[in-house]
């Protein structure tokens, strides 16, 4: 089995149409301490490969504002999970430069956000000094969480 970059689930090459049949495999997936992904069920266990993460942030709801705000995302597997100190945005940066924003669902298991919805946090940043450097970010359920840092001439 294997999850493309894009979220799709495969089996034995060929894409996973079921909705409800990945949702299960979903729920018991597992990522072991040396980075490696499992399907785990108390009959046995199997190896899966992925190519970024498992899954995708799909959609973005915001409840709230200022500081206390609650940023809350939906996976392509309808996964609902709100950004905070339990499940942190963090920002890589891609071989191009570009940077690929991610968010942890449960149990080390992290979404990448699809290119929208990082558009759409984008537009809710806000600058802040941090340690007396400005900083780009996002503010959920009273954390900020950095999406970038601005240089001095930014204004």
């Amino acid at each position: 089995m294997r999850i493309a970059r894009d979220g799709t689930w495969f089996y034995r090459g060929s894409p996973i149409g079921r909705m409800a049949l990945v949702k299960l495999f979903a729920s018991v997936l597992r990522r072991e301490p040396d980075g490696c992904y499992w399907l785990v069920t108390p009959a046995e266990r199997g190896r899966i490969e992925v190519e970024d993460v498992p899954f995708l942030a799909v959609a973005l709801t915001v409840q709230g504002e200022g500081r206390e705000q609650q940023l809350i995302f939906r996976t392509n597997v309808d996964d609902i999970v709100t950004a905070g100190p339990g499940n942190p945005l963090r920002v890589d940066t891609a071989a191009s430069g570009e940077p690929v924003p991610y968010i942890l669902v449960r149990d080390d298991l992290e979404a990448r956000l699809a290119r929208s919805v990082f558009y759409d946090l984008a537009e809710l940043g806000k600058e802040e000094a941090i340690e007396e450097i400005r900083q780009f970010g996002v503010w959920s359920s009273g954390k900020f969480f950095r999406l970038g840092e601005l240089g001095p001439d930014w204004d």
